[in-house]
């Protein structure tokens, strides 16, 4: 049994802490939102006043917040997890982005903190189920310290020391999940539009050589029931491909797919507000051959 503390109680990081609890291990959580803290508390977490009130009172500190400038404040700012008596080690389980990971890496190195990035990939079910997979990096021996924690979540993968490793790696993740889904609906649109089967194509395509997470997951679980709820906000990843597209151009790699599927998410974020589904891109490309079937708004 450990003590953890866990900041970020949305719907990835409410799940994670939960697994953490059922895991054996004594939690102490925060978050602004009342009611996810209260969520938590009935599974048997101590809820803290503030950030840096779960630093005073853990020696591990897990993160799972909405962007990199929440989870700099958080962390770094004026009344920051930084200034907690007990924090050692930092995990920012959300995706940031290589500049955030450098930046939290460097301010926490200031207070003999170790910084560990492990962004994860799997969704609301992977995050319940503890099948996330996990991007690592960070120092060896916080690492070696916090791998069977790690695994509470699911599979993590070491992806070296240099800071910002991980949330690249993630943000590679992110950008061909996306273009998955934009590249899927538009064959799924040309085949619908010429008579095809939309299930019958899935089926097709998943034995062939244009199978892909998209129509291995996402099309049967959110797309084909017309449902389009299949866990990740467009805001949200349209928020990662900007990342991915600010970190290839500081590298000097040109991202033409990116770009446009970038510009497919904006319009999908203005269509159809950033809380709607990312498998919603969909929606957009099927508006734009004239499909429409759920009649977009101007």
């Amino acid at each position: 049994m450990s003590e953890c503390g866990f900041i970020g109680l949305g719907r990835m990081g409410g799940a994670m802490a939960r697994r953490l609890i059922e895991g054996g291990h004594r939690v102490v959580a925060f978050d602004l939102n009342n009611t996810a803290c209260e969520a938590l508390a009935v599974q048997g977490a101590r809820i803290a006043s503030s950030a840096r009130a779960v630093a005073d009172a853990v020696p591990v500190v897990f993160l799972s917040l909405p962007t990199p400038q929440v989870v700099l404040s958080t962390i770094l700012g004026a009344h920051g997890a930084i200034a907690g008596s007990r924090m050692e080690v930092c995990v920012d389980l959300s995706t940031s982005g290589p500049e955030a990971a450098l930046k939290l890496a460097a301010g926490l190195a200031e207070r003999a903190i170790a910084s560990l990035e492990a962004p994860v990939s799997g969704g609301i079910k992977g995050a319940r189920e503890g099948t996330l997979s996990l991007m690592v990096s960070g120092p060896r021996s916080a690492w070696e310290r916090l791998r069977p924690l790690l695994e509470i979540f699911g599979r993590p993968f070491f992806m070296g020391e240099t800071a910002g490793a991980g949330q690249t790696m993630k943000l590679v993740n992110n950008l061909l999940g996306a273009c998955a889904i934009a590249i899927t609906a538009e064959g799924m649109t040309m085949g619908v539009k010429a008579g095809l089967d939309p299930a019958r194509m899935v089926e097709v395509l998943n034995v062939s050589s244009g199978r892909s997470s998209a129509t291995l997951d996402k099309w049967p679980r959110a797309v084909l029931p017309r449902t389009f709820d299949f866990g990740f906000a467009s805001g949200l990843c349209l928020k990662d491909v900007r990342l991915c597209l600010a970190a290839a151009r500081a590298l000097g790699v040109p991202l033409g797919v990116g770009s446009a599927v970038c510009e497919l998410l904006e319009r999908t974020v203005r269509t159809l507000g950033e809380d709607s589904d990312f498998t919603a891109m969909t929606k957009i490309v099927e508006s734009d051959a004239g499909l429409d079937p759920e009649r977009l708004p101007p």
